[in-house]
């Protein structure tokens, strides 16, 4: 009896997937999803969405004891409907508390030399973001809004309209790409 009621105790007090801390401290695996928000945490990577904009970092999130995190990536704040950089730096910012996720990103705006500030959003673990008009990205093999079919016919349409832009004079490249985004 005493072994059984020290494991349940042990087992409270270390970190656990369901609750969005892995046991070696780092942000949960999986798709964190909220209202025009969303993060996909995978082995060696996190991304991040907010609106429809988009950031990446080379590494999980590494949590403190207090669920907080402060980490340094990239982000690109014109990211649709057509992505046009470049990526810029940013420091994302939060707190796990539960299978919550807060996270701020300060993102450092080196074309309109200014910091641009996106959020504070919440996110829940193992929920589907909701970005409604922006897509979202996913990981492989593990579902998300976007499907490879879709991403496959969308970095099409883009590779199809960058040969366009590049093949039409300047003067009428706008109201040609009107023409032809209007069937879309």
């Amino acid at each position: 009896m005493a072994v059984v009621a020290f494991a349940a105790v042990a087992g409270a007090c270390s970190a656990d997937e369901s609750l969005g801390i892995s046991p070696d401290g780092q942000l949960a695996l999986g798709t964190w999803g909220g209202d025009s928000a969303g993060v996909i945490v995978s082995d060696s990577s996190t991304h991040a969405h907010i609106g429809c904009t988009y950031g990446d970092l080379g590494t999980r999130l590494a949590v403190d004891a207090d669920g907080r995190f402060t980490a340094t990536g990239t982000y690109l704040l014109r990211a649709y409907p057509v992505a046009v950089g470049p990526l810029l730096p940013a420091v994302f910012s939060g707190r796990v508390q539960g299978t919550s996720l807060t996270i701020t990103v300060v993102v450092n705006d080196t074309v309109e030399k200014k910091s641009v500030s996106l959020g504070p959003v919440t996110v829940r673990l193992n929920r589907p973001p909701a970005l409604r008009n922006c897509p979202i990205c996913s990981i492989p093999g593990r579902g998300g809004a976007m499907s490879a079919r879709y991403r496959t016919d969308m970095l099409g349409a883009f590779r199809r309209m960058i040969v366009f832009l590049a093949t039409t004079t300047s003067s009428s490249a706008a109201a040609a790409l009107d023409a032809r985004t209007a069937r879309w």
